[in-house]
Order: structure tokens, then C-alpha cells, then sequence
């Protein structure tokens, strides 16, 4: 099915490292509902991005990665094809992964300096993972991430320990509930757990080349 005139173009981008026994009639199986929202017949035929200097959908063989930086046109029922997707790919992953997703109003422009109207640009993080501790641990690690790139501006590595710390916390509370409600294995050292799903950001995001 074609897509014109719609609200938004959407930018799917991430890695997500695969086990080694899966084939690309898997990967095509579960990455259906997104090549299918594209109008595609087959993965190889919705593999490409809508825009040509974007690498689109590739499977690396040798490396067991699923690579993402792939435009789509469409609406917020994206959001749905998403969701199906991911718990396809949940259990194709061998570790935890987040894939970006970016979606940008087609409407909206950002030189019209007397237009009332707002953008309805919006950011998530998607994640994904063979387990919910894997999920956790690519969450945790992303904030771990952010957090400590904003405060070393202020302050010293060394002096972010407790920091660190505070968060695996939060983290292992988070899991320890997972193991209550679904009985499920003790995280890795390190880590607090759970289980992934949408998480949202703000502002207009750059699209990734690579």
C-alpha cells in the first residue's frame, strides 16, 4: 500500500545483535509488520529506506546483526506495527537492544516563524531482548550513559561511583518485582532488571547516516 500526503516520516535506527542459528526467513517473519506497512511484498522488496542515501534494513551474516537506518511515510498506527514487531524480535535477539524511532511532521515548518501551529515531532526509545534482565540491562546502561555525560561537566568520573550505584538500585527494585510478578531468573551481576517497552524523548531528532 502506498503512502502520500501522510502526517509523518518515520526514522527506524538501531542494531540489535541476533543469535547465531537465525535465517533470514526469520528475521523476515518477524520484521513483516514494518515492511508490510511500507506497501512491501517481502522484506528484500521493504528493505530499502525511503530515502536513497539512508542504508535501509540490512541483515549482516557474519557479525549475527540486524541493522536499522530505515525511513518509512505513515501515521501514528506505526506505533502498532512496532509493537508487534518487537516481541517477534525479542526472541531472535541475543542480547538487549534499543532502536530509536523518530518520528518527524511532514506538516510542520520550521521557518514559518508565524505559523500557530506546533510541531508534533516525537521520540521514542524502543527496546528490545531475549528476557526481560537483557532489556533492563541495555536501559540501564543508556542512562548510566546520559547521566554521567551531563554531570561530568561538573564534576569528576571518580566522584560519580554513588551515582552509578544509586541507579543499579533503582534498577534491581525494578527487576526483583519482574521476579515477584513473573518468576523469572536473577538478573547479571551488576544490573538492576525488567522488562522493556516505549520510551519517550523530546525535540527534533537528526536523522542517522551510516
Amino acid at each position: 500500500m502506498s503512502r502520500y500526503n501522510t502526517p509523518f516520516e518515520i526514522h527506524v535506527h538501531g542494531e540489535v545483535p541476533l543469535r547465531p542459528e537465525v535465517t533470514f526467513g526469520q528475521l523476515q517473519d518477524a520484521l513483516a509488520p514494518i515492511w508490510k506497512y511500507a506497501g512491501a511484498r517481502s522484506l528484500a522488496d521493504g528493505a530499502a529506506s525511503a530515502y536513497e542515501e539512508e542504508p535501509g534494513i540490512k541483515f549482516d551474516t557474519q557479525e549475527h546483526l540486524l541493522q536499522l537506518c530505515w525511513t518509512v511515510r505513515g501515521d501514528e498506527d506505526f506505533r502498532e506495527a512496532l509493537d508487534e514487531m518487537g516481541m517477534s524480535l525479542n526472541e531472535l535477539a541475543a542480547q538487549g537492544a534499543a532502536i530509536e524511532v523518530t518520528f518527524y511532521d511532514t506538516d510542520f515548518d520550521e521557518e514559518d516563524e508565524d505559523s500557530p501551529e506546533e510541531s508534533r515531532d516525537d521520540f521514542i526509545m524502543f527496546f528490545v531482548g531475549p528476557n526481560p534482565a537483557a532489556i533492563l540491562q541495555v536501559q540501564r546502561d543508556l542512562l548510566v550513559q546520559d547521566v554521567v555525560s551531563t554531570m561530568e561537566r561538573h564534576f569528576d568520573g571518580a566522584e560519580l561511583v554513588g551515582v552509578v550505584a544509586e541507579i543499579d538500585k533503582l534498577f534491581a527494585k525494578r527487576f526483583d518485582a519482574l521476579v515477584s510478578s513473573l518468576d523469572i531468573g536473577k538478573p547479571p551481576r551488576g544490573m538492576g532488571g525488567g522488562h522493556g517497552g516505549f520510551g519517550h524523548g523530546g525535540g527534533r531528532k537528526p536523522r542517522h547516516l551510516h
